[in-house]
């Protein structure tokens, strides 16, 4: 609904993605915040890998809990943060996130400034598709300029109990 250049987005609006079980709404773009921000809705399954340990070079993250709990590897440390909870991923440390729990999860992730959130949109088919192209996920890894060890991935899932798909 527009009015007086307000705009109001509903529980189930707006464009969604999957990357494998990490789902992702998109809140507010960049395109809305002047590139200031921009606000995704993150689902995971119980036990769900999250992304690997990963760090961005240009942007902040924020995390804020609305419902499960949320494993977090934040530099060196191993944080588990429940609704309510704000995490801050400065851009530059490294992190890796999952559902640290048997029930769904849910979080809003603050981006700052904006730009990261086509990310999401960029590699989702890629990861969808039948056949992995890593070329491809490569190139858009690094237009995003993130360093992303896939490899920690079977680490983080034996070290906390997750469950992989894809």
């Amino acid at each position: 609904m527009q009015a007086a250049g307000h705009h109001l987005l509903g529980p189930e609006e707006g464009e969604s993605v999957n990357l494998l079980a990490l789902g992702a709404r998109f809140v507010i773009d960049g395109e809305a915040t002047g590139g200031a921000f921009s606000l995704v809705e993150h689902l995971l399954p119980p036990r769900a890998l999250g992304a690997p340990l990963h760090t961005h070079r240009n942007e902040d993250e924020y995390s804020y809990v609305l419902e499960g709990r949320i494993g977090l590897e934040l530099g060196d440390e191993v944080l588990e943060a429940g609704p309510g909870d704000l995490v801050s991923k400065p851009r530059g440390v490294p992190h890796a996130f999952w559902n640290a729990g048997d029930e769904p999860a849910r979080l809003l992730e603050l981006i700052s400034p904006a730009g990261f959130e086509s990310y999401f949109r960029e590699l989702a088919p890629l990861l969808a598709a039948p056949e992995r192209d890593e070329a491809a996920i490569g190139e858009v890894v690094a237009r995003y300029d993130l360093d992303i060890d896939f490899g920690t991935i079977p680490v983080l899932a034996e070290r906390h109990g997750l469950r992989l798909e894809g």
